[in-house]
């Protein structure tokens, strides 16, 4: 897991050198190319640094609006949303989570490595591609990172309006499960256990256990792969990036924080984002979505 989820890391720790030894080229090179001496001065590690935070920081806040700690109500329309996501999913003979995991829950080693991608690799692998961006291709970055706020943003308004209980909680008796004795999900992250767990205190106070409709660890995941697989050279990671989502797909089922029915939602969630943001992107003040000088807005 760790090799996997630190190849985009080193990728950005290389392109970082290599972008500083790249030859500025001609007026006649793409519009990346010939603005990035241009946007050095527009465009600080701080000030990105700042903004990033700050949305993170604003999204939290407003997903935990509507999370788990507010009552019966939201626990009970949770409940009964995840009734109708498996109602769906058998009807078209596609209910196949918990099959999944039967089949692995077994191997409490491997169950660790998925539990271990999934909280690590979401957030690795995104400010990898969020950096490499930055570094190598800050036009790109500009828009990309307005794509991937507008996605954030979509999500939001899933997690309002449609708060769902995740798998693992089905049977789960603590005060955010159904107790539901028909379903024998297993949360994989209290046992065997990764690198955390929301059953810890502190993870209850920061987290929305029914925020899952869509899935954000799909959806980022496919914006890594929109937003980086244009511009990657190196075939074996490009070959890495275009299989992430699909191994996140599996991390969300194995261990029961998904629905399949999820990821399609994240993948809608990014479908609509993209766009939405780059309109917005072309938009936006020039500080918050740099281009190249001399560039004319739209």
């Amino acid at each position: 897991m760790g090799d996997y989820c630190n190849a985009m890391a080193s990728e950005v720790a290389g392109a970082g050198t290599r972008a500083s030894r790249e030859p500025a080229g001609d007026s006649s090179a793409s519009p990346e190319r010939s603005g990035r001496r241009s946007l050095s001065g527009s465009l600080h590690w701080w000030s990105e640094l700042i903004i990033v935070l700050a949305f993170y920081g604003v999204y939290t806040f407003i997903r935990n609006q509507f999370g788990s700690d507010l009552g019966q109500s939201v626990k009970q329309t949770a409940i009964d949303n995840a009734y109708d996501v498996i109602a769906w999913e058998r009807a078209v003979h596609l209910f196949g989570e918990k099959g999944i995991q039967d089949l692995f829950i077994e191997w409490d080693l491997f169950i660790q490595f998925w539990n271990i991608f999934y909280g690590f690799c979401h957030f690795a692998v995104t400010i990898s591609v969020m950096v490499f961006l930055f570094l190598r291709h800050p036009v790109r970055y500009g828009i990309q990172r307005t794509v991937l706020a507008f996605t954030t943003g979509l999500a939001l308004v899933g997690f309002a309006f449609y708060p769902l209980m995740p798998p693992r909680l089905l049977n789960d008796c603590s005060p955010f499960g159904a107790c539901d004795s028909n379903y024998s999900y297993v949360d994989t992250l209290v046992d065997p256990g990764g690198f955390w767990s929301f059953n810890s205190s502190a993870m209850m106070d920061i987290s929305n256990q029914y925020a899952a409709m869509p899935s954000l660890h799909i959806a980022w995941a496919v914006w890594c792969v929109v937003a980086a697989l244009p511009v990657l050279r190196r075939r074996w990671v490009r070959l890495a990036l275009l299989a992430y989502p699909w191994l996140t797909l599996f991390a969300v089922m194995v261990t029961a924080n998904h629905y399949w029915i999820d990821a399609v939602g994240g993948l809608l969630a990014v479908a609509i984002a993209y766009p939405a943001g780059v309109l917005l992107a072309r938009r936006l003040p020039a500080w918050l979505a740099p281009r190249p000088a001399g560039a004319v807005r739209p």
